[in-house]
């Protein structure tokens, strides 16, 4: 049995190659911890020496190494987040899919790591997460960045995602696994991908391989998927909000939630990324840093 190297801080150098980002070395990146209620931690990524400026939310079965070529590219001091019962976090009584119960222990994260952060970014889960976390605790999200993700998305727009998500709970190698996520992901080199399942699954004593969310998986996705009444939510808040919607196939922001959106929050922001999907980070995150910054100003 062939065991697999893996350490999560040497592969910064391939992320910022395969997108030309200027690269003099190793960043300063550090993984810390905050408990969030008894026995129960939400781990993260701090870039930087200086008091963060951004925090990043990650997606449904993803975690905080999603943001790697997006934190090279921005170059700002900022903290990457595993929400609960992903990446290195441990599993929350609310489940691992529940943007409530996400926003109650992200907000004693943020509180501990990054109490003056100027923006809020979050994708898809992440971004629910952020809606609630902005209406529940204002003091810290000055600015909310949303990264493909509306309350109008629902069980038939993600159905390619869930699809992915529910697939085998192990595979007997990880060529196996590469595999499955390269014939899921057609647009992204195999590269990205075989760093990206270094970063979010595990080899077991046995050689086989399970996704780092799979551990938590308390809550199939295939349960309906209905956020309607976020709605409401983000049209009562006060802080800047951007929409940042992909263009390109694999979206689950239709025409419909631009425009609700925009008559929820006719203040806010729509930026389209051409050649993204979902996964903006992924697909386009010179271009998703590049937008990043402007808000930051």
């Amino acid at each position: 049995m062939e065991r697999v190297h893996y350490d999560e801080f040497s592969m910064f150098a391939d992320n910022a190659a395969e997108f030309a980002i200027p690269y003099s070395g190793p960043p300063a990146v550090e993984r810390v911890e905050v408990e969030v209620a008894p026995s129960q931690r939400v781990s993260a990524l701090r870039w930087g020496t200086a008091p963060p400026e951004v925090v990043l939310l990650h997606g449904g079965a993803q975690n905080a190494h999603t943001w790697d070529t997006v934190a090279l590219a921005l170059n700002r001091p900022l903290v990457a987040v595993d929400l609960p019962g992903h990446g290195h976090s441990d599993g929350s009584p609310s489940g691992s899919t529940n943007p409530a119960g996400h926003a109650r222990d992200v907000a004693v994260a943020i509180a501990a790591l990054a109490p003056s952060a100027r923006l809020v970014v979050g994708m898809s889960l992440g971004g629910l997460t952020s809606i609630l976390l902005a209406a529940s605790h204002p003091e810290l999200v000055p600015q909310l960045a949303l990264v493909d993700i509306t309350p109008g998305v629902n069980k038939d727009k993600a159905a390619h995602i869930t699809a992915f998500v529910n697939g085998p709970k192990s595979f007997p190698s990880f060529d196996e696994l590469l595999e499955r996520t390269m014939a899921h992901n057609p647009t992204r080199s195999e590269a990205s991908l075989r760093r990206g399942i270094l970063h979010n699954a595990v080899q077991l004593d046995d050689g086989s391989w399970v996704w780092r969310y799979a551990r938590h998986r308390d809550i199939p996705l295939t349960q309906p998927i209905e956020y309607g009444d976020l709605w409401e939510v983000l049209g009562q808040l006060r802080c800047p909000v951007t929409l940042i919607r992909g263009m390109a196939q694999g979206t689950v922001v239709d025409a419909d939630d631009v425009e609700r959106f925009s008559e929820v929050l006719p203040s806010a922001t729509v930026i389209e990324v051409e050649g993204a999907g979902h996964s903006i980070q992924g697909d386009r995150p010179v271009e998703l840093a590049r937008i990043l910054a402007s808000l930051l100003g």
